[in-house]
């Protein structure tokens, strides 16, 4: 009998980080969950609908109020016009959404284009639906698209096209012409695309973001994932949502019922009350880790990394090279022990993991103090 079944690795690299976290009493600037709670109005409204008895399995597709609240927010900000009852479907975060994408769109022998690096469970939900997954890899150091590799890795065997901006780890933003020039490859191969824009209102500098799924002849082709967990600093929720045509969402929803088939009914109800926020609210938020990012990427230049700068997201890569270190994993699993800080080598987010390299992912959603103890620990460890 043939035990093997995908291969997925059994732990991920957050865990064996945040175990090291723990052990060394580390200042964890690897993974990316605030330290900060959310919006007191967005607890109470979760709260509140525990009190009264909203604590029983929701609906398949998410309660009514969070898919109305999903619609109204993408109509708002990028009108855009899903369907409440076929466009949305609410999911367990970001990452369940992925997962029931690749196994509702990938038969096994077919190939996902996916910008490289990629969040490691990418790759995992690929090969879980019998897919491959294949690289477009974002080069450093300025970690652009090269177009021209796109339309040479795309075969008859590709089936999806998985994006990602802003893009985790590198915080990457595509800008228009760089998604209009995907697009023309998506319809001329007749591609379904699968965005992962959980960083949506996480761009900086005066930048935008641009949902694929606006561009024109895009929609009919894309399902769109979002989460609440990053922008209202409620990660441990697990509250994503997909929205798209009615065809392909209820495929998504086809596999999700046998996945979660539904969780955290009042936390949905809480993330309705955040996705009415204001203007103000969001102005705030980029504003404030806009500050948080010059000052992790600031202070990481300074202790001699090479750093490239974030358009968005809350990471920034850094570069151990000029400090010595052309591995960033063994960089990574030495830092807590020496300097008490705990990082993600970059490496784990490229389809071969196994191949060295000199970049690291710091994370800078964690409040000011905590960001300057991390760098006064690095700068007391590290070799100068």
């Amino acid at each position: 009998m043939d035990r093997t079944g995908p291969a997925v690795p059994q732990t991920t690299i957050f865990t064996v980080m945040s175990a090291l976290a723990l052990e060394h009493r580390a200042v964890n600037l690897g993974q990316g969950f605030p330290d900060e709670s959310g919006p007191a109005r967005v607890i109470e409204a979760a709260a509140a609908a525990m009190r009264e008895g909203r604590n029983q399995y929701p609906p398949l597709a998410g309660v009514p109020e969070l898919r109305e609240a999903i619609a109204a927010h993408q109509r708002h900000w990028y009108g855009l016009e899903p369907d409440v009852n076929d466009g949305v479907v609410v999911t367990a975060g970001a990452t369940e959404a992925v997962a029931a994408a690749m196994l509702a769109f990938v038969r096994p022998g077919d190939e996902v284009v996916a910008m490289e690096p990629f969040y490691d469970s990418y790759k995992a939900s690929v090969e879980l639906a019998g897919g491959t997954i294949v690289p477009w890899r974002l080069e450093a150091p300025a970690f652009r698209p090269d177009l021209m590799r796109l339309k040479e890795i795309v075969t008859d065997r590709t089936r999806v096209l998985l994006l990602n901006s802003p893009h985790n780890p590198t915080g990457t933003v595509l800008d228009r012409a760089e998604l209009e020039a995907v697009a023309r490859v998506a319809a001329e191969r007749d591609l379904l695309v699968v965005t992962d824009e959980v960083y949506e209102h996480l761009v900086f500098d005066g930048l935008a973001h641009v949902p694929f799924a606006s561009l024109p002849g895009m929609w009919e082709r894309t399902v769109s994932i979002g989460s609440a967990g990053k922008t209202f600093s409620v990660t441990g929720w697990k509250i994503g949502w997909a929205t798209g045509p009615a065809d392909l969402v209820g495929r998504l929803k086809g596999v999700k019922q046998y996945l979660t088939f539904a969780s955290g009914t009042p936390f949905q109800y809480g993330i309705a009350e955040a996705l009415a926020s204001g203007p103000v609210f969001y102005e705030e938020y980029v504003a404030d880790y806009a500050e948080r990012r010059d000052l992790l990427a600031s202070g990481l230049a300074d202790l001699g990394f090479t750093v490239h700068r974030p358009q968005g997201t809350y990471f920034v890569t850094a570069g151990a090279a000029p400090l010595g270190y052309a591995d960033g994993l063994a960089f990574c699993l030495e830092l807590p022990e020496r300097c008490g800080v705990v990082a993600i080598p970059n490496q784990v987010f490229y389809a071969d993991p196994a191949a060295p390299r000199p970049e690291v992912r710091f994370t800078f959603c964690k409040p000011r103090e905590v960001l300057e103890e991390g760098l006064k620990r690095l700068r007391d460890g590290l070799p100068r």
